[in-house]
């Protein structure tokens, strides 16, 4: 049996080592320590069994949320590329051709912090329609009678792929970045294609999973909207309106954006049910957080892109100091970003077991009043975000929700059974991702058994997942 155990921590590397190395690098970052590799197993080059290679689209979002869905790294997850999609792209058919995803390809992350360079997720025809991939990430297409997409997503995902991307990565004050030509130089083990199947069956397994908790979400949200019979509601959008000089003054505002009919026929719809309630008089905490003070100890930190809908994601978390921060976020809390085109407005109940910090772009709601899931989902639904699309002040690159905006927006205080019934759904879809995550996992897992004690030892761990 082989082991990846006791190999030397340092290397000497000879003048000819690093003359005949195709990567031309002479850094003590790269000659740190030999690559564990099994002598049972053959070896390859990455670039050899790939059929494309392609830098994304250098494009502008549109701010608007229109046009061609576009994928950057934030929207790699766990070895999988989302099912959502928050940004979007004025982009050419001829670049649409171009740059399409295709089921089945794989994502890489070449450049950003050293903790987010060098992720990796495969696409698995998630949306409707023609995303697009942007500039800081790389296409791969595998020669799949050899490497199948999903062996080389488990490969660059598992401890031995993230160490042979990161000793080839150069660091400089402000960001990461790894070269896609030195990643083809990469040897990877030649796995055969039946244990490379059985990989492919935990991806597929992982990403139906991704489904049904997607489903299950959906769910939720239109359960909210059909208790207060607005499932099918559109709202009023007139090309003309009117406000007056009163309502002007009372609001301090004199954008059209503010006065929009909409607004009232949303505050008309919930003051019927009898049941409204403005934040501000529910909230306990109502509270941003403040630029943290990073350090090695101390609580993880949780910023606008941890906070996604309706969930927080906890992956690459910085940690810092408690001292002097204005709020500790707490499990229940629901926590909404209050900056950022794209993420402003997004919430998420923090249903985790640790306390953390908001950075300055997190604001923290807390109450014993309403379900903090039932919350979250509200204020997700086209009933909260129009309302805090009301409240967003600034200019194109400047918006801010501030938490003052957000006491003033109205929430439907429904009965208890409605938020049991909404807060059991999302649980349930909660429950799925966990799955999903457990099976690629497990799909990374077997990579590195399989090199550090060969194939059989994979196919063995595999059989007892069952």
């Amino acid at each position: 049996m082989t082991s990846a155990l006791n190999e030397p921590e340092v290397r000497i590397a000879s003048l000819n080592d690093v003359l005949d190395n195709k990567d031309q690098r002479i850094d003590s970052s790269f000659w740190t320590k030999e690559p564990f590799r099994n002598p049972d197993l053959e070896y390859e080059p990455i670039g050899h069994h790939l059929r494309l290679s392609q830098y994304g689209i250098s494009i502008s979002m549109n701010e608007d949320g229109l046009g061609t869905p576009i994928y950057r790294m934030n929207e790699i997850h766990n070895m999988l590329c989302d099912l959502n999609v928050d940004k979007c792209a004025q982009v050419s058919s001829k670049e649409v051709e171009q740059y399409t995803l295709s089921p089945r390809d794989v994502l890489f992350n070449r450049t950003n912090s050293y903790e987010w360079v060098g992720r990796t997720g495969l696409y698995m025809d998630c949306l409707d329609g023609d995303p697009v991939f942007a500039s800081y990430l790389v296409r791969f297409r595998t020669n799949e009678d050899s490497l199948l997409p999903e062996t080389l997503v488990a490969f660059l995902n598992c401890k031995y792929g993230v160490a042979e991307v990161k000793r080839r990565s150069r660091q400089s004050i402000n960001q990461t970045n790894v070269n896609p030509e030195e990643v083809k130089h990469i040897l990877i083990p030649l796995l055969c294609m039946q244990l490379q199947e059985r990989i492919a069956e935990l991806f597929e397994r992982g990403y139906r999973c991704l489904e049904d908790a997607n489903r299950m979400m959906e769910r939720a949200e239109n359960q909210l909207l059909a208790e207060l019979g607005l499932a099918n509601w559109s709202p009023p959008e007139p090309l003309t309106f009117t406000a007056s000089a009163s309502q002007v003054s009372i609001a301090n505002r004199i954008d059209a954006q503010y006065f929009r009919p909409l607004f009232s026929e949303i505050d008309n719809r919930l003051r019927e049910t009898g049941r409204a309630v403005d934040l501000g008089t529910i909230l306990t905490t109502n509270a941003r957080g403040r630029q943290p003070h990073y350090s090695e100890e101390g609580l993880p930190v949780i910023n606008s892109k941890h906070v996604r809908t309706n969930r927080v994601l906890f992956e690459n978390n910085r940690s810092a100091l408690e001292d002097g921060s204005p709020v500790v976020i707490q499990r229940n809390d629901v926590l909404i970003n209050g900056t950022g085109v794209g993420t402003i407005g997004r919430v998420a109940p923090f249903l985790h077991d640790v306390d953390a910090l908001p950075d300055n772009h997190v604001t923290v709601l807390r109450t014993d009043r309403v379900d903090s899931v039932y919350m979250s989902v509200f204020l997700n639904s086209p009933l909260g975000q129009m309302q805090i699309e009301r409240h967003i002040k600034g200019s194109s690159g400047q918006l801010e929700l501030y938490p003052s905006d957000i006491a003033q927006v109205r929430i439907w205080d429904a009965p208890e059974d409605v938020q049991k019934s909404v807060r059991d759904s999302v649980m349930s879809a909660f429950e799925q991702e966990r799955s999903s995550i457990e099976l690629l996992e497990a799909a990374r897992r077997v990579v590195e058994i399989a090199i550090e004690n060969g194939e059989a030892a994979a196919f063995a761990y595999l059989d007892k997942l069952g």
